[in-house]
């Protein structure tokens, strides 16, 4: 799926061997590097022309007025948007005072790599000059794990058969509010209408405060003109040469800081030059003393030295690759492709420390960088069970964003919290309600994670002292959103007016999804209440006076749960996605023109929902989030009936889909998804990775390989196996935390085995069978078989002229202006015979 020649496989390096101005955004995205808080595109050192010239902070955004067309109570006011930074990778190479261009320059020799055991993007060029010199200027740039508001760059530069005049140039420049002279990036996202990209806020947005220049250091800062966000970024060199160097040149302004190195270059004597770069912001500590902390990071830095800096980033790094790593023993293309996700995951929520986890990460402005539900599902479930400090980072801060939720359950006429749709500062920033706020599985999410880090983890105390407030406060809301409704002498629990994960259908009643999370929800909120009244009475008691909970609200939560609404159709032998989607025709995605995808870009929303068709998995999540909840056959006939109904048009689906069809018997479609979903940045399957990492579906590769090909569950808190290896595959490899222990799992066509690395023992179920792992040893688990293996995919033809309930027939179509009108005009004995007519037309 990758041009092999120009990044060939290496499971350790994502390698470029060529320059190509072509695809400049989308490398610049594959090469990106951060630390989650701090980001840097791959762009190159010259600082030219560019995609998107990226240096982005986690959490450092603006606000704007949100103008809808029509407004209404309780429309979200206010937007947010991720801030560009001021770029500080810009460190241009002349000479003889010709400047190296990368478009232009007669390159003889060119790599670009992400090392990704060290955590490092390094490049390598050998430059022929106009002048026929043979110069060697080789780079390397980290943003570290361990000093979090740190950057380094490095450039070596080596003329080789001459003597020659060397000038480095190291800026600073605020790319957010313009370029400079040498040219801004591309207007990513100006051509043509794309919700996917980040918003563009009018006006100046950074306003300059102090800024200084003194010898080899510079610093800018800025205070956000809106949100009221301060940022400083400083700056210090250090120069390792025996040519002779001077400092020739050094300024501040509001926007650029230069400091300019002028060398004397003997033939084969290299001269590096090592930029050490902090970013401090806050929401509103003064820019002067935002200046005063860059600098300690980088007084820190420059005593401990760059060499040290490298050394402590692959320490850093050998360490997450020991808990983090899945091999696909003997897939060496799999397994780059499998590492550079995972390493997506580390630079996009290692140093995020309780700010949240974006869509984007730190490597783009798209979504306009706001968190999504995509941390809580896809994302946390490797950090629980990896690096559990990164969860519950990242559960504090759905603890700190209460105040809001609450603030805006309010607004909804809603008891409880309800967590914002996309946001960055905690309030609701999706300013188109049917497919943002209507989705209130958010708060249904927000839980699941919850419950998964408590059960990886055994962490008690964070579910006691803050993760019960999310509980508690998320199960108010469903109680009071659903309603009661008796028939035929049995009382049921509904809610309606919700959007589930699929954005191509919204604002339905009794969403699968939806309710299956909600009811999750109500009874963990219920067993969490009793667990910390049975632990810590004396922490019971402060809770319940803290959130004003009353006796009986468990107890009330429990009987919601039990008689949650569940959508079945006898007729069809699956589960609606919600109550009324088996009404509507079925799009005929199969012949759907290529041309005409994806559909939120072609076809108004209206056009969209009239129609059996999906954006993204919604039902087929549900099956495997809640997989003790369906049967093996109604999983199977459910995902038979979604998968050829959905789209992927989101990059959300490919894994679920993947897993579901793994666990059903899929074999061969469960790659196919695994595949595009492996790939969709890597060989930019989407057309949109110019605008920042799937970061979500780099999450899901993960639970993809474990929980999809690796078999492994945890419902209920009870660990087990059910494994699905592809018959290609000779052993997939993963260590596990489970608790206060740690295994390492190693599957093959004909066992599993489960070696305990680190911990006590540990009890696990394979296929219903109770094993126990003893610490410091292994178990030896044989398997028979991998699953079912059924053939081929499902097809929308096999859900064409089945009967629904009412006797009608399920039609299918792709929308037309077109198309003929059909009228009720004559209706044979079975009810469903009609005859076409030509569309009026004057």
């Amino acid at each position: 799926m990758m041009d092999r020649d120009r990044f060939p496989v290496d499971p350790w390096r994502l390698v470029e061997t060529e320059f190509s101005s072509t695809d400049e955004g989308v490398t610049e995205t594959l090469f990106a590097i951060g630390n989650g808080y701090l980001g840097m595109r791959g762009n190159h050192p010259e600082g030219r022309n560019a995609h998107e010239h990226g240096t982005f902070i986690n959490g450092l955004h603006e606000t704007f007025a949100i103008r809808h067309a029509e407004q209404a109570y309780g429309f979200a006011e206010v937007g947010q948007t991720i801030v560009n930074a001021p770029d500080g990778k810009i460190m241009r190479v002349y000479v003889d005072d010709e400047p190296l261009t990368l478009d232009v320059a007669e390159m003889r020799e060119y790599e670009r790599s992400l090392d990704m055991r060290e955590g490092v993007l390094h490049r390598h060029i050998l430059w022929r000059t106009p002048s026929g010199k043979n110069v060697v200027i080789d780079m390397d740039r980290l943003v570290s794990f361990d000093e979090r508001h740190l950057a380094l760059e490095q450039i070596s530069v080596t003329v080789l058969d001459a003597d020659a005049s060397i000038v480095i140039s190291s800026q600073l420049v605020n790319r957010q509010d313009g370029g400079d002279v040498y040219g801004t990036a591309k207007a990513a996202g100006a051509a043509g209408f794309d919700p996917r990209k980040a918003e563009r806020v009018g006006g100046r947005v950074l306003l300059p405060q102090e800024h200084h220049s003194e010898g080899t250091q510079m610093s800018l800062s800025y205070r956000v003109a809106h949100s009221g966000m301060t940022l400083a970024v400083a700056a210090d060199h250090v120069v390792e040469t025996a040519n002779d160097v001077d400092v020739v040149d050094g300024f501040a302004d509001g926007d650029t800081a230069k400091v300019v190195f002028h060398v004397n270059a003997t033939a084969g004597v290299p001269t590096t030059v090592t930029k050490f770069l902090a970013y401090h912001t806050s929401r509103s500590v003064p820019t002067r003393e935002l200046i005063d902390r860059a600098r300690r990071t980088l007084h820190r830095a420059l005593a401990q030295g760059a060499d040290a800096i490298f050394r402590a980033q692959a320490v850093w790094m050998s360490a997450f690759w020991e808990r983090s790593d899945v091999q696909i023993v003997g897939k060496d293309e799999l397994q780059q492709a499998v590492r550079w996700n995972l390493l997506q995951l580390a630079q996009a929520a290692a140093r995020a420390d309780s700010q949240g986890i974006a869509a984007k990460g730190v490597t783009g402005s798209g979504y306009s960088g706001h968190y999504f539900w995509d941390t809580e599902v896809y994302v946390l479930p490797f950090m629980a069970y990896t690096t559990p400090l990164w969860a519950r980072n990242a559960l504090r801060m759905r603890s700190l964003m209460l105040p809001s939720a609450r603030k805006r359950a309010r607004q909804l006429n809603e008891a409880g919290a309800l967590f914002p749709w996309r946001t960055i500062n905690g309030e609701e920033a999706s300013a188109y309600y049917a497919a943002g706020t209507a989705q209130y599985h958010i708060n249904a999410d927000v839980t699941y994670a919850l419950a998964k880090y408590v059960r990886a983890s055994g962490d008690t105390d964070f579910l006691f002292n803050e993760g019960i407030d999310i509980a508690v406060e998320t199960a108010r809301l469903w109680a009071t959103l659903g309603f009661w409704r008796s028939m035929n002498g049995e009382d049921s629990f509904h809610i309606h007016g919700v959007t589930g994960p699929d954005e191509y259908t919204t604002v339905v009643n009794d969403n699968l999804f939806t309710n299956v999370m909600a009811r999750f929800n109500l009874r963990y909120a219920a067993e969490s209440v009793r667990a910390l009244a049975a632990a810590d009475p004396e922490g019971y008691i402060r809770m319940a006076d803290r959130l004003k909970l009353d006796p009986t609200e468990a107890d009330a939560w429990d009987v919601a749960a039990d008689a949650m609404s569940i959508p079945y159709s006898d007729a069809l032998g699956i589960h609606p996605q919600d109550s009324a989607f088996l009404e509507k025709e079925v799009w005929d995605l199969e012949n759907t023109p290529k041309d005409k995808r994806p559909l939120l870009l072609h076809f108004h929303p209206l056009v969209i929902y009239r129609f059996q068709v999906l954006k993204q998995a919604d039902v087929v999540l549900g099956l495997f989030l809640q997989g003790d909840q369906f049967t093996p056959e109604q999983k199977r006939a459910d995902f038979d009936y979604y998968d050829a109904l959905t789209t992927g048009d989101s990059t959300l689906s490919a894994v679920v889909q993947s897993i579901l069809a793994a666990e059903v018997g899929y074999r061969d479609l469960a790659m196919e998804y695994f595949t595009a979903a492996l790939f969709v940045d890597l060989a930019d399957l989407h057309h949109n990775a110019s605008d920042g990492v799937h970061v979500a579906s780099a999450g899901g590769v993960w639970t993809a390989l474990v929980s999809g090909f690796g078999g492994m569950r945890d419902h209920r808190g009870a660990l087990t196996f059910d494994p699905r290896l592809p018959s290609s595959w000779p052993e997939l490899r993963y260590p596990l935390r489970w608790g206060s222990s740690v295994l390492d799992i190693s599957i093959t066509a004909d066992a599993l085995t489960a070696t305990v690395t680190e911990g006590e023992d540990v009890v696990f179920h394979v296929r219903g069978e109770r094993y126990l792992a003893p610490a410091g040893g292994s178990v030896v688990v044989p398997l028979k078989g991998q699953g079912p293996d059924l053939q081929g995919r499902p097809s929308v033809r096999q859900i064409e002229d089945q009967r629904l309930e009412d006797g009608s027939l399920i039609s299918v179509s792709v929308p037309t202006s077109t198309a003929p009108i059909t009228l009720l005009d004559a209706i044979n004995d079975e009810g469903h015979h009609h005859t076409p007519v030509e569309p009026y037309a004057e």
